[in-house]
């Protein structure tokens, strides 16, 4: 379970810091607006330049911050270790992709979360005797959105009856699909933040030649040569920094996408979509479940 986080409070990989903790935080910078990669043209043979394409960069957050433990040394060593360990473990540190967590808790805010690598954790010793530690941090999301602290979940059956359903009253003849032809289902989603939200999809079989739709958009993930045994799941992960088709033990599964379809382009926009899957499922117990977290421009 994530640590409770009061207000001027800080997560760091599992490791709280700020207010009523033993590590005060002085002052943090980088929450607000991410650094620009601009990619402005000088105009040839003119004044001026040709506005290009503004992109965000990796966020830059630096914590000032000291450990006040009075009167007791070994305290402070302890707490440095423990924010060490939380930083520098070889399974974020070694792995292309992976982070730790970062979650802040404001004044009149829910607490928003990103995904950082630690830069710097540089502690002054000077005043250690004294139970007094200066700290310095600094952190970088490479993905600048704050998200979510808690994740938001549907899951989507596939629908067997043509139309959706029944109407009363019943007249026959009643018809039902039979197998020969993809059922599909439309589902909601809402992603309450103001940034675009990026969602895991797993897709449960039994079911073959799966097509996902965000019908506003038009955009697409088809897996048309897919067949998923009963039981068995394909996970597609668009997150910004993972964008992987991976199977439920590990193994790569992304030759199944078709090649238009774009996982760096299927978000889910502020507000609530409509998404549809199609396949092929006589069985009617394949399941397509959507997870994500509200995404936010700001904290």
């Amino acid at each position: 379970m994530p640590l409770e986080l009061s207000d001027w409070q800080y997560d760091l990989g599992g490791v709280l810091i700020g207010a009523d903790t033993n590590v005060q935080v002085l002052e943090t910078a980088g929450l607000g607006r991410p650094p620009v990669r601009e990619s402005d043209v000088d105009q040839p043979s003119m004044d001026g330049q040709f506005a290009g394409p503004d992109y965000w960069a990796g966020r830059q957050i630096q914590i000032d911050a000291a450990i006040k433990i009075p009167g007791d040394p070994g305290a402070c060593h302890d707490m440095v270790a423990a924010l060490q360990a939380a930083t520098d473990p070889a399974s974020v540190r070694l792995v292309g992709g992976q982070g730790m967590t970062m979650r802040v808790k404001r004044p009149g805010r829910p607490v928003k979360r990103l995904t950082v690598r630690a830069r710097r954790l540089a502690p002054e010793y000077r005043q250690v005797i004294h139970g007094y530690v200066p700290l310095d941090m600094e952190f970088l999301a490479h993905d600048p959105t704050w998200y979510a602290d808690e994740e938001s979940t549907t899951e989507l059956p596939l629908g067997w009856l043509t139309g959706g359903g029944f109407a009363a009253p019943v007249v026959a003849p009643i018809y039902v699909q039979d197998g020969t032809v993809a059922a599909d289902r439309p589902g909601w989603v809402t992603n309450s933040g103001d940034a675009d939200a990026w969602p895991i999809i797993r897709i449960t079989g039994p079911c073959a030649n799966v097509t996902i739709t965000h019908v506003a958009s038009g955009r697409v993930l088809a897996l048309p040569t897919l067949n998923l045994p009963a039981g068995r799941w394909v996970e597609i992960d668009t997150r910004p920094g993972y964008r992987t088709v991976r199977w439920d033990n590990g193994g790569n599964a992304s030759a199944y996408l078709s090649p238009a379809s774009r996982i760096d382009l299927f978000s889910i926009p502020p507000g609530t979509s409509e998404m549809r899957w199609t396949a092929f499922d006589n069985t009617n117990s394949a399941r397509l479940a959507i997870t994500w977290r509200d995404a936010y421009i700001a904290l």
